[in-house]
């Protein structure tokens, strides 16, 4: 079914606007090419890094491959299939003395669509793969955005936390110094001693996060995750507002919704292939073949004929 024709049998009273109706919202519709809004020519080399040697991608457009294998086994019924059988019985084969070829053609007359059903359902269920893998495709290029996004934050959180460890040595010196001329206490220097080593703890933790966030980038790259990728020591500049546009065409522009529907569509036309399986099968059959030996010769050929 088209989507205007379930849209007419499940929300026949629904009139959707073609603007958003809530008030503060951009006109406009989404576009493509998302990533050139950050502006950021290191993040779109590793997006393309990504989509060259992501390993779920490779995954993903071998299976692209299989299911257009199985499109095309599925679309061959419809045409005539020929075999051709040898035999050599001499000195080079099995010195048996007989030696022959036949020839045998058969065609299936798809008069009930079973054939042009598999056909039919086999294409589907490729362009579903299809779109699987685009959809693979654009979450890995939305998974680097992400984790260069946190690399950059861990990164300026872990210089942000060194330069509070900085001033914390430099006040636990302060009140060293103060315990040492008789101006300050005990209280005073464990209290910043404590408020030092509190920091540090945190300018660890902080460390393996920004370390971790370079591995998970490196992974999504495909490269081994030593934690040695450069990021940024900025963030990038906020994009400008996206464009509302309505959620149902962001539904249906989704790789992920149309690899459903495909699918969908295919077992609408398993259904029909099934159906049509339980009828008789009527097929154009011919073969021709010539087998010799020492002692006979045979030749047979025989005209098409209706099989069932």
């Amino acid at each position: 079914p088209e989507p205007s024709e379930l849209r007419e049998q499940q929300l026949p009273n629904v009139q959707v606007p073609s603007v958003w109706t809530a008030t503060g919202t951009v006109p406009g519709y989404v576009t493509d090419n998302w990533l050139m809004t950050f502006n950021d020519a290191q993040l779109e080399a590793l997006v393309l890094e990504a989509l060259a040697y992501n390993t779920d991608l490779a995954v993903a457009s071998a299976r692209v491959e299989q299911a257009a294998g199985y499109a095309r086994l599925a679309g061959s019924y419809i045409y005539p299939t020929v075999n051709l059988l040898a035999r050599g019985g001499g000195k080079g084969g099995d010195s048996s003395g007989v030696s022959g070829v036949a020839v045998f053609a058969s065609w299936e007359l798809d008069i009930w669509g079973r054939a042009r059903s598999e056909r039919e359902a086999g294409s589907q269920l490729y362009q579903a793969a299809v779109f699987d893998a685009e959809y693979a495709r654009q979450s890995i290029a939305a998974m680097v955005a992400k984790s260069w996004i946190l690399a950059v934050e861990a990164r300026l959180q872990h210089a942000l936390a060194q330069e509070i460890v900085r001033s914390s040595e430099q006040s636990l010196k302060l009140a060293d110094d103060r315990l040492r001329v008789g101006k300050g206490d005990e209280y005073d220097l464990t209290l910043a001693q404590a408020n030092t080593d509190s920091f540090r703890d945190a300018a660890r933790q902080l460390a393996l996060g920004y370390e971790q966030a370079l591995r998970a980038l490196e992974t999504l790259l495909g490269r081994y995750p030593a934690a040695v990728v450069e990021v940024a020591t900025t963030l990038p500049a906020m994009p400008p507002p996206v464009p509302a546009g309505l959620p149902s065409e962001l539904l249906e522009r989704r790789p992920d919704v149309i690899a459903a529907q495909r699918k969908v569509a295919s077992a609408f036309h398993r259904v029909a292939e099934a159906k049509a399986a339980r009828l008789p099968r009527i097929a154009l059959t011919a073969g021709a073949q010539n087998i010799t030996s020492d002692l006979f010769v045979l030749q047979n050929q025989s005209s098409p004929i209706v099989s069932l």
